[in-house]
């Protein structure tokens, strides 16, 4: 069985949706297993990982701007490559077809349209920092 890359993006999107604790699909050729939650307990104390801050208006949207949140959960990245420049800046002006970003799940990139029309004014996700479904990634002024 051969899946396209949409494929793949719609059993994630239906992965996470579902309140699902563990699901394991096998047909001839495909198998998957996804678990919720955390890991098993290992053997040795990790060291824990330092919170990374978030800028204070990411937990207080404002009313008259619009939210560019993350339709997928996985690693956000600002520009099509290291080195080169942002998809987006603050103070540009973006469409709803505009490219803003691209979401990286398991190792497929996913470009991410704004969704919403108007000036950029806020990043809020940090390069190279995973996201989740429905955070922020942007604000925006509607034109």
């Amino acid at each position: 069985m051969t899946l396209t890359d949409e494929d793949v993006r719609e059993i994630l999107r239906l992965i996470d949706e579902a309140e699902l604790a563990e699901l394991r699909i096998e047909t001839n050729g495909l198998s998957l297993h996804v678990r919720r939650g955390a890991a098993p307990a290992e053997t040795a104390d990790p060291e824990p990982e330092p919170q990374r801050p978030r800028p204070p208006s990411a937990a207080e949207p404002r009313e008259d701007l619009l939210t560019i949140e993350a339709p997928m959960l996985g690693t956000f990245y600002r520009a099509e490559s290291p080195g080169a420049p942002p998809f987006v800046e603050v103070g540009v002006r973006v469409e709803p077809d505009t490219i803003v970003c691209i979401i990286e799940v398991m190792k497929m990139m996913n470009s991410i349209p704004a969704g919403v029309a108007g000036t950029v004014v806020e990043a809020v996700a940090e390069n190279a920092q995973p996201v989740e479904y429905g955070e922020p990634l942007f604000r925006v002024r509607p034109a």
